[in-house]
């Protein structure tokens, strides 16, 4: 696997003045993000997949193991307050489960029968999305999850950094991030996870474009849970609805902090009105705003 070999130029890297060690490392990230340019394709396809099997209201699911474990989490945590993903559409498969965050569990990636039992416990199926990550594509747990998921009708998806990978193989889209030797040979948290999480960032991002979460490049559907969101969403909602900040908290309070409905609200429409134009719209802001012009 080219993840784990060694590349002859870093053979002394640890003598190396840290500077220029640190300009290698810097190459290295920077190239990772280079090893995405020719997924493009396939990462948008993917994501369409995906959008439309979560409009039927189907859930989220990341599986890994390891570093590949901890990335995928991380993205789709990041959905609730960017997008105000509700937390029972996420589902989380980790080998060695929660806390395995924290602490390493490094045995548990060749644990797929857990990975089934989690399948079957989480009850995933037709209507969901299954992401599994693995640097090296082969990781028992996360194939096992993949394999399950998929023979339960989920959509799957797979993201790994070596060709030819069973992971790859096993999904229904396939995304090749082919980062290569990694300057500490085998350490796959440096270029191999950097790719894994620009892809998962490209592909969640992608997934909440498609679902009509982002409005005119704006998070119209983020959580206002403190200060600082609740002035970005007055600004969001003045922004759109072309009113003054302090008519924009009037409107959000209305709504219910609910940043589409607050927006329709400013716009004139009473409360009851702006939630029948959004439940037509299947949450998309977009969607209400040209059905109530229409």
């Amino acid at each position: 696997m080219s993840t784990e070999t060694t590349d002859p130029r870093f053979l002394h890297v640890a003598t190396w003045p840290t500077a220029t060690a640190v300009e290698a490392m810097l190459e290295g990230q920077l190239s990772a993000i280079a090893a995405l340019h020719s997924q493009v394709a396939a990462i948008a396809a993917a994501s369409d997949a995906a959008a439309a099997r979560l409009k039927a209201g189907g859930r989220l699911c990341y599986a890994g193991a390891g570093t590949s474990g901890r990335i995928a989490v991380q993205d789709g945590v990041e959905l609730r307050p960017t997008f105000d993903w509700p937390k029972d559409r996420l589902v989380f498969l980790l080998a060695g489960g929660t806390g395995a965050l924290t602490e390493s569990a490094e045995g548990a990636e060749d644990d797929g029968d857990a990975a089934r039992a989690g399948v079957a416990t989480e009850a995933i199926g037709a209507n969901d999305v299954l992401i599994g990550v693995a640097a090296s594509g082969t990781t028992p747990f996360t194939l096992a999850a993949i394999e399950a998921a998929r023979a339960a009708g989920a959509l799957t998806i797979a993201v790994a950094n070596n060709s030819a990978a069973p992971l790859l193989a096993a999904a229904e889209h396939a995304i090749l991030a082919e980062t290569g030797s990694e300057i500490v040979a085998g350490s796959t948290r440096m270029k191999a996870g950097t790719a894994q999480k620009a892809a998962l960032n490209m592909i969640s991002t992608a997934i909440m474009l498609r679902l009509g979460f982002v409005h005119r490049g704006l998070m119209v559907n983020m959580r206002m849970s403190n200060t600082k969101l609740r002035r970005r969403g007055a600004a969001i909602v003045a922004e759109i609805a072309g009113v003054s900040i302090a008519e924009a908290d009037g409107a959000i309070e209305a709504a219910g902090r609910h940043i589409p409905r607050a927006v329709l609200i400013a716009l004139g429409e009473t409360p009851d009105r702006a939630r029948h134009l959004l439940d037509q719209s299947g949450g998309s802001l977009s969607q209400a705003l040209a059905t109530r012009q229409g």
